[in-house]
């Protein structure tokens, strides 16, 4: 039984401007499939090679594989589906399969734009595809394709849905086979060295209306901190890496096990420098820690700071406030860590003046670096619904951070691009030339000058924020950008009545939170800037005087209390998914 692995080619110039990232699912996947005894895997990285599809189909072709796989985020599915009908077009008997976040949720679309995906794995991929791959080498896939559970697939015009799989409990049983990778190509630019993304934790205790993540894992699980260690020393010693990113959205929410796996990257003294994606208040609520972290080699923290406007955070469901932004800035920087603040920027609210705001806010905060994300409403987040008829671009190879999906009600795109590019022309200047070369920090220094490397790279080859695609050169082409979204007629809205019943069949861990959000919607929004603003007797509101936690709520997992929280999640996550796993049908 030969697999073959194929991440499709898509690119839009947004975190690639770093250098090119190894595509950790594959690894994972890999791993746990040969650990199960398929050792005939094989992988093709269509996105780090640029191979054409001409190029594609020869690899598939010349390998001859029986089950052809691929993922997608939401930018990259039309790419995946192209890729499985290539597979497809080399030999009908191939079986296709498509993973990642956006099949999961979107499958009664995908299934009927691209029908020739045999299955679709839904969520945590690596046991599902095990058994997906058991069933289809002992012939019982042909025979009745609910035999594997955690799939989605077409039956004549009705798309199936079998229950889901639950989540791997112990995410240590995952042994990634990171040598199926051509370590050479994925280099970390401002490091000059080999970049890694392993994963020290899945899902997240917190919901977010804009994020996806605790959804898509259905269950948060934290890993044992001497098993990530020692996989990232077989990557320093086994591959060459220098530098790795944790995969995580937020790997601090577990306080003790982030200790741990600081206090183990001491203790075994690597040569290697990380970075990861976290939140303020984690920052905050750590300060006294910020020096232990940067000795076990942390060099780069990305805050979630999101939006200058509060109201832009209360809608997001994130309620840190700006002060709290400001502070845990200073606070990395004073101890030696690289601080990049997020910004997005690009709904129906947006503003030349609040687009100006961020810059000045930037200015104030004083962050390393800086981002300004357009808002990229995930088709299948809360917030995406909420934001209704506002969205009416559907053309899901532009959702990707750069291209403005959004119209604001006070300007053109084009505009908005323009505006966006002016806070990043004003800011990086400033940096390149009065601040990053005089950095007393050797190491602080080096890495900043190897980000300005990355950044003018990406400029001269055009490749940054995807300018050379749309045609922007700078004020005067603002009128005449394209954005090159697909005819309506070609991508249209998806059904929102499928898309919520495959939702509804998917349990989480956070259900109740969950159902109260959703019945509130908006209304959450207008209470928490009223008691922000105002409190409820017109003093100081009290979202004001504590930090919040992301998703909402003043309070943070106490230590002693992460364990228990997870049990007790688990626990309700099992009742849940007894009392509703169930075979969906979608009538076509």
């Amino acid at each position: 039984m030969r697999v073959l692995l194929v991440h499709p080619n898509y690119h839009s110039g947004g975190a690639e401007i770093a250098g090119n990232w190894p595509p950790a699912w594959v690894a994972y996947l890999a791993g746990y499939l040969k650990a199960a005894g398929y050792t005939d895997v094989v992988f093709v990285d269509a996105m780090t090679n640029h191979l054409s599809e001409e190029e594609v189909r020869e690899r598939i072709a010349e390998i001859r594989p029986d089950i052809v796989g691929s993922t997608a985020i939401t930018p990259s599915i039309y790419k995946a589906e192209r890729l499985l009908q290539i597979a497809k077009e080399v030999n009908p008997e191939i079986v296709t399969v498509l993973g990642g976040i956006h099949g999961t949720f979107m499958y009664p679309q995908v299934l009927k734009e691209a029908p020739w995906i045999d299955a679709v794995v839904r969520g945590e991929g690596e046991q599902v595809f095990l058994n997906f791959v058991k069933a289809v080498e002992d012939g019982s896939w042909g025979r009745d394709r609910s035999c594997v559970n955690g799939v989605a697939f077409l039956e004549g015009d009705k798309v199936i849905a079998t229950p889901a799989e639950p989540p791997i409990k112990d995410l240590d049983r995952i042994k990634p086979d990171w040598g199926i990778l051509d370590w050479d190509r994925y280099i970390y630019l401002p490091m000059g060295t080999r970049l890694a993304v392993p994963s020290f934790a899945r899902g997240c205790p917190f919901t977010c209306s804009f994020c996806s993540q605790w959804k898509f894992w259905r269950d948060y699980r934290v890993r044992d901190p001497k098993a990530v260690v020692d996989e990232i020393e077989g990557l320093v010693k086994d591959h060459g890496v220098g530098f790795f990113i944790l995969a995580d959205e937020e790997p601090t929410i577990h306080r003790k096990k982030f200790i741990q796996f600081c206090e183990l990257l001491i203790e075994r003294n690597l040569p290697v420098l990380w970075g990861i994606n976290t939140r303020v208040t984690d920052i905050l609520r750590d300060e006294k820690l910020l020096p232990m972290f940067r000795k076990a080699g942390l060099i780069h923290v990305s805050l979630g700071t999101e939006a200058a406007a509060q109201l832009q955070l209360d809608r997001f469901n994130k309620e840190t406030t700006i002060a709290q932004n400001k502070r845990a800035i200073q606070l990395l920087k004073d101890n030696g860590i690289v601080a990049e603040a997020q910004f997005i920027v690009g709904l129906e609210n947006e503003t030349a003046e609040t687009l100006e705001e961020t810059y000045q806010m930037a200015q104030d905060w004083k962050p390393d670096m800086a981002n300004w994300c357009m808002y990229t409403p995930w088709p299948f987040s809360d917030l995406f619904q909420e934001l209704g008829d506002k969205v009416q671009v559907f053309d899901f190879e532009k959702y990707n951070f750069v291209t403005p999906i959004m119209k604001p009600d006070t300007m053109e795109r084009g505009e908005l691009l323009d505006r966006v590019m002016n806070n990043y022309r004003r800011f990086y200047m400033r940096k390149a030339f009065l601040e990053w070369p005089w950095i007393g920090d050797k190491t602080r220094r080096k890495y900043m000058m190897g980000c300005l490397k990355a950044f003018a790279k990406s400029g001269f080859q055009r490749t940054f924020y995807d300018l050379g695609r749309v045609g922007y050169w700078g004020p005067q082409t603002k009128k005449s950008v394209d954005f090159k979204f697909a005819d309506k007629a070609v991508r249209s809205r998806p059904d929102p009545e499928a898309i919520a019943a495959a939702d509804e069949a998917w349990v989480t861990m956070h259900g109740p939170k969950i159902a109260m959000r959703r019945r509130k919607g908006e209304e959450n929004a207008r209470i928490a800037l009223k008691l922000i603003n105002n409190g409820p007797t017109g003093e100081a509101g009290p979202l004001r005087s504590a930090p919040m936690a992301c998703g909402g709520g003043v309070e943070q997992i106490a230590d002693e209390d992460a364990e228990d929280y997870a049990v007790k999640a688990a626990e309700r996550f099992i009742e849940e998914a007894v009392q509703t796993s169930r075979r969906k049908e979608f009538v076509g």
